[in-house]
């Protein structure tokens, strides 16, 4: 079996530098005013871009340049300026959307690679062939797919590499063409600037009609109760195909401006703004092997440092295990727990039902078992590690060491700060000296908040699993 390509998403050096280290073979970031993450992203300066290419190919790994907004005409006057010093660059691919900002530089730079963006919806064996034939050597496959139709996709084209994606945040729209946060603050996600609406905190009101026929709050309106009313209504009578809620009209209230309601229409399957669970297919990593994807792509360019190595450690373990016919390790999912997370899913490769995917019940990322406290910035000769602290901890901590070379867990004997002894590191901001931490340099700190099993207390570090 062909191991897929581990693919992470890299908003900066460091980032980029942790996805390397802990295991990715490649990493995609953002152009300069052409890419979908606007936010947080170092690269967008042109001497960190190319600082982040030399170093990627100085370590044997590629560097994807997203260029996947769908631009208005007031973007085309100057994109082909604006490529120029990209391409001179020589990232390994482009990741497009566009067809035709795709045209103009297959014509002026036939030499690109060129990979299809996830925002071009490509969802069939006949799409995949069209952009083929445009000469589009990688195609990243719509979300909405199912195992059983990328299967068919490569057995129709077998010749083209596939990209999928496995991690990360999912879009409330069709593989991340979303108009919510355009429609609230008048920030357009297809231009870059998304403020991810759709996991803002909202109540749900229901409404009725003024007299020139707009909606207006309902009073006493209770959101849960009368969607169990809608439900039991729907279920109980028989050869009904449309659910009493399909044409009612809701108001939202974000929980930041109070007083603003916003309708929203609700179908049979739910309002479609709330939180999305958060793609986990580790466990499908195996099948998408041997079904022959060549690149298993991670999502999350905004993310933390210590989400990148994470997660780049946790699939490359599970790639390489796949390749090697081990059998899945189901200790790789409780790594992931560890994770900021909303809830897992994994989406629409194995068909579940609507309620199944979105997230109506925790509306807030949970952290259920670790918490990034910590980053190694050095490591003195005697092995005090000076810590850049990101959270709180404290002496007695059950803390685990995340290194490219190994994890292991520790139970933290002292705190040093300013050369005095202290019981806490209280927070972010600081720094903080830590003991027994040779060979770690670089490593990342995570708090075990709610170990599986009893940890033992010994004065001295441990090696074993979260």
């Amino acid at each position: 079996m062909k191991p897929p390509e581990l693919l992470l998403p890299a908003g900066g050096l460091e980032r980029m530098r942790a996805a390397f280290d802990f295991g990715a073979d490649a990493v995609y970031a953002g152009s300069p005013r052409y890419s979908l993450r606007a936010r947080n992203n170092e690269f967008a300066k042109l001497p960190v871009l190319e600082q982040g290419i030399s170093e990627a190919h100085a370590r044997g790994k590629k560097f994807f340049l997203t260029v996947n907004t769908l631009p208005h005409n007031s973007k085309l006057k100057t994109f082909m300026a604006d490529m120029e010093p990209l391409i001179a660059m020589r990232p390994d691919a482009l990741i497009m959307a566009d067809p035709g900002l795709i045209m103009q530089v297959r014509e002026k730079w036939p030499h690109m690679p060129i990979h299809l963006s996830v925002q071009a919806n490509t969802t069939n064996y006949w799409g995949v062939q069209f952009w083929q034939k445009t000469g589009v050597e990688r195609i990243i496959l719509s979300r909405e797919l199912s195992l059983e139709e990328i299967a068919e996709i490569r057995q129709e084209c077998p010749d083209i590499e596939l990209e999928v994606f496995v991690h990360g945040a999912l879009c409330i729209a069709y593989s991340g063409r979303c108009l919510l946060s355009g429609y609230f603050n008048h920030r357009d996600p297809n231009q870059g600037t998304c403020t991810n609406a759709c996991r803002w905190d909202y109540k749900v009101h229901g409404s009725e009609e003024d007299e020139v026929g707009d909606a207006k709050l309902l009073q006493g309106f209770d959101f849960n109760r009368a969607q169990e009313q809608a439900d039991a209504a729907f279920e109980g009578i028989n050869g009904q195909r449309r659910h009493p809620a399909a044409d009612k009209v809701f108001l939202i209230e974000e929980a930041n401006r109070p007083g603003g309601y916003m309708p929203i229409m609700e179908d049979e399957h739910g309002t479609y703004i709330m939180n999305s669970k958060d793609l986990r297919a580790i466990e499908q990593v195996a099948g998408l092997a041997e079904i022959g994807v060549d690149s298993l792509k991670v999502e999350g360019r905004t993310k933390s440092v210590y989400y990148v190595a994470r997660v780049a450690q946790a699939y490359r373990k599970a790639i390489d295990d796949a390749v090697a016919g081990k059998p899945f390790d189901y200790g790789l999912l409780a790594e992931l727990e560890g994770l900021a997370n909303r809830g897992y899913t994994s989406g629409f490769l194995e068909r579940h039902q609507t309620q199944d995917y979105q997230n109506y019940l925790a509306g807030h990322s949970l952290a259920k078992q670790s918490r990034f406290v910590g980053q190694v910035l050095e490591v003195d000769a005697e092995g005090w590690a000076t810590v850049e602290v990101k959270n709180r901890f404290a002496v007695g901590d059950i803390l685990e060491i995340i290194h490219p070379a190994g994890n292991q867990t520790v139970v933290l004997e002292a705190i040093m700060r300013k050369g005095e002894a202290v019981d806490a590191a209280p927070g972010n901001g600081i720094q903080v000296k830590i003991p027994h931490m040779q060979g770690k340099e670089n490593a990342l700190i995570a708090q075990i908040i709610n170990p599986c099993s009893q940890m033992p207390h010994p004065p001295h570090k441990v090696t074993g699993q979260t």
